[in-house]
Formats: C-alpha cells, sequence, structure tokens
C-alpha cells in the first residue's frame, strides 16, 4: 500500500514553524511567499510529465521544505548571500534530516525511507550550479524543484527590492555595469556561477540566465507566460552600456520564445 502523508499537516507545521521568525523582516515574508509559490509550481511540472499521485506529493513536498535553511539563515547572519554566511541547502537539509526537523512535518510511520531519500537529496543539491551525477529518480525531482525555483526567482526578482534580493542599494543597480564573465554565460546560454558576479546588476543578469537552463517544456512555457521575464528585461540602467546589454538580452529571449 502507498503511504501518502497529509499535505496539510506540512502547510500547518511549515506556518507554524515560520511563525517563530519575524514575519515583518521582508526577508522572511519573501521566503514564506516563495515557499508555497515554489511548491505549487512542483506540483504542476510534476503533473505536467505525468507522474502519479505519490511522486506529485514527493514534488510538492520537495518544494515545501527546499528553502527551510533559510529562515534561521536569516536570523543568524541577516542575509540570503551562502558566500557571506551558509550554504543554505546544505543547512536546510541538515537541520531537516540530521537534526530532526522533517519528523515535525511527516511522520517516519507515514512515508517510505525511499521517498525521504529522494526528498532530501533534491533539497540537498537544488542550489548547486551543477547538480551531480544521480540515479534517474533522483535526477528527476531535482530537476523539478531546480526549475520551480528558477521559475518562481524570475517573480521575486520583480516584486522585491533589490536591498532585499541582493543586498545592494537602487543606486548601485542602476548605475552597474554587467561583467564580461556574466555576459559571456549569457551568450553561451547558461547560468552564470556566484563567483562571477562581480557588480550589482550580474545578480539581475544572472537571474534572467536562468531561463536557459530549464529543463522541462512546461518550465519554459510558464516562464515566458507569466510575464516576470519580461519585467525583469524592462530595467532602465543609468549606465548606458548596460542599457545596451539589456537590448541585446530582449532580442536573445525573444529568439529563445520563438523556438
Amino acid at each position: 500500500m502507498i503511504k501518502m502523508w497529509d499535505r496539510e499537516k506540512v502547510k500547518r507545521e511549515f506556518a507554524a514553524y515560520t511563525a517563530n521568525y519575524d514575519i515583518e523582516d521582508p526577508k522572511i515574508a519573501l521566503k514564506v511567499g516563495h515557499t508555497y509559490m515554489v511548491a505549487q509550481l512542483c506540483e504542476q511540472i510534476a503533473k505536467s510529465i505525468g507522474l502519479n499521485d505519490e511522486d506529485i506529493l514527493i514534488a510538492w513536498t520537495c518544494g515545501m521544505l527546499h528553502d527551510i535553511g533559510r529562515f534561521e539563515q536569516v536570523k543568524r547572519y541577516g542575509t540570503f548571500f551562502d558566500s557571506l554566511s551558509v550554504d543554505h541547502a546544505t543547512f536546510g537539509a541538515d537541520l531537516l534530516f540530521k537534526e530532526g526537523l522533517f519528523e515535525r512535518f511527516i511522520s517516519q510511520n507515514d512515508i517510505d525511507v525511499t521517498n525521504v531519500e529522494l526528498i532530501e537529496q533534491a533539497i540537498r543539491v537544488h542550489s548547486l550550479f551543477r547538480i551531480p551525477e544521480m540515479g534517474e529518480r533522483e535526477t528527476m525531482f531535482a530537476n523539478i524543484l531546480r526549475d520551480a525555483d528558477k521559475i518562481d526567482i524570475l517573480r521575486v526578482n520583480t516584486q522585491t527590492r533589490p536591498e532585499d534580493v541582493y543586498n545592494v542599494s537602487t543606486q548601485e543597480l542602476r548605475t552597474s555595469s554587467v561583467s564580461e564573465e556574466v555576459k559571456k554565460a549569457f551568450d553561451e546560454g547558461h547560468c552564470a556561477k556566484r563567483s562571477d558576479r562581480t557588480s550589482a546588476i550580474d545578480y539581475l543578469v544572472g537571474h534572467v540566465c536562468l531561463v536557459y537552463e530549464l529543463v522541462y517544456p512546461i518550465s519554459k512555457q510558464i516562464a515566458f507566460e507569466q510575464g516576470y521575464l519580461d519585467k525583469l528585461l524592462e530595467f532602465v540602467s543609468d549606465n548606458s552600456d548596460t542599457n545596451a546589454w539589456f537590448a541585446h538580452m530582449r532580442e536573445a529571449m525573444q529568439e529563445l520564445r520563438a523556438r
């Protein structure tokens, strides 16, 4: 018999867990909203590729728990920058699966060990530049989560102040130039490494690059249809070189959309 755990309990416990943090902090509020959106997108992607009910539930659960480490990261370090604090994916996975937090959301009596392992693996690798070689199912759930996360990052970047996302001022964002390494990543059609992002505007450009690495057809469809990518690309800089680069990106994204 397939073990199906209680979605409503997961949501209740997530709400109770995050209530221990300062919801007035825009970083905390951002991650609460992001979590629900990523879980919904994981479910949508899972359904689009014909997964069964159990696997859809696994994908949704990955979304609900993928950023659990972010809340304690913000509380302790005041930043989302892993390089200035902790690797949030590893930190969250350790909280869940080494320190026992997962049991708060799903009892071990309600879920098979193999499914726990799938959820843990997806959470651990979701923020890596490249996922390691894994089995077919592990890779699938990791890609579902990573696609959903990338899609919602586009929304977050249009609805949240740069101070709360990038730890930079609007002034820095509007005056900075795109670095050559980040330009190269965009033109080569892949994500930019975090270590290559050296200016404020690099972070915004780096998030546009996420679209190149979406795995599933529905993910690309959502990314283009939801409109947030277009809003990001409408960015107007006080730097003429940056404005020229954004015109170049808009043209490249239009070509990608048409494929």
